[in-house]
């Protein structure tokens, strides 16, 4: 396997972990990994993307791993991140995908990184939480339990976070699907089915909490509050890929953005869930890709 990672220092001076995989030589895709999560989750796309002839980079965002914290921070403060991450790197324009919790950060970068950033993916990506729908109708219990308490905040909320953060640090190949309780319908299980694919998943999930529950606190209240720019800021193509069986994020999230995002185009599976969304389809993903660059 193809992965690189290094710590490097951002401009603001903060320890930022950094993460490659795929074909140096080809071109660039930044990938944004989801709630909690880490770096190492980039490794699920090491094959696809050196078969297919990009170089994927990733970070763990501010507070998960061994990136230090940025308390306050909004999906914008990710676009200066993903500028020295791609800078190490030695990479010039990109393309953005941000999966779950990663989907509003790569909408900042899309809306405040052009032209740089040439095109978006928001794989089963929230949309904001200021809409005119009910956000967590059709979740999992424990993601309405956890964003009721996001949005009231204080010591119960912290309380809880660290308490999942703690869980989530115990995470193995043998164990992740359980840890998600009932956020996972049988198609994504199914999805997790390969043991490789569990382990990544359970890598990502434990080096997420290494230094504390920051980065997932961090996320959440992200996800809550405003996120420093308006949707229709958006000028590049964007893709919306989302599936009806997603008990994290369902698909009315989607056909939000779809709506506020100017051109933005679906890749409606109504069959999918969370993880299988992406896990099934990378080919046709990186296919996407090539056809952006095109």
């Amino acid at each position: 396997m193809a992965y690189h990672d290094a710590i490097i220092t951002t401009k603001d001076g903060r320890a930022l972990e950094v993460a490659s995989v795929g074909d140096p030589q080809g071109a660039t895709v930044v990938f944004h990994h989801g709630t909690p999560g880490s770096a190492p989750l980039v490794k699920v796309f090491d094959e696809v993307a050196t078969r297919n002839g990009f170089f994927v980079v990733t970070m763990s965002r501010a507070g998960y791993g061994r990136s230090d914290r940025l308390a306050g921070r909004a999906p914008t403060h990710v676009v200066s991140d993903t500028n020295d991450a791609l800078d190490h790197f030695g990479r010039g324009d990109y393309l953005v995908a941000g999966w779950s919790g990663g989907g509003p950060h790569a909408l900042a970068c899309a809306a405040l990184d052009a032209p740089r950033c040439r095109a978006a993916w928001s794989l089963a990506g929230v949309a904001p939480s200021n809409v005119d729908f009910d956000w967590t109708e059709g979740m999992g219990p424990e993601n309405v339990e956890e964003f009721a308490l996001a949005q009231q905040g204080g010591a119960e909320y912290e309380a809880h976070i660290q308490s999942i953060s703690e869980t989530m640090r115990g995470a193995t190949e043998a164990n992740v699907i359980e840890l998600f309780g009932g956020l996972l319908p049988p198609v994504d299980k199914d999805a997790l089915a390969d043991d490789a694919a569990r382990e990544i998943l359970a890598e990502a999930c434990r080096e997420a909490g290494r230094s504390g529950h920051y980065g997932f606190l961090d996320d959440d209240q992200t996800f809550v509050h405003d996120w420093g720019f308006a949707l229709s800021d958006i000028t590049v193509p964007t893709a919306l890929w989302f599936g009806d069986e997603d008990l994290m994020v369902p698909p009315t999230h989607a056909k939000y953005l779809l709506d506020h995002i100017p051109g933005a185009t679906a890749f409606h599976q109504p069959a999918e869930g969370h993880v299988s969304i992406v896990s099934r389809f990378q080919d046709e993903l990186f296919a996407a890709f090539r056809r952006a660059l095109a």
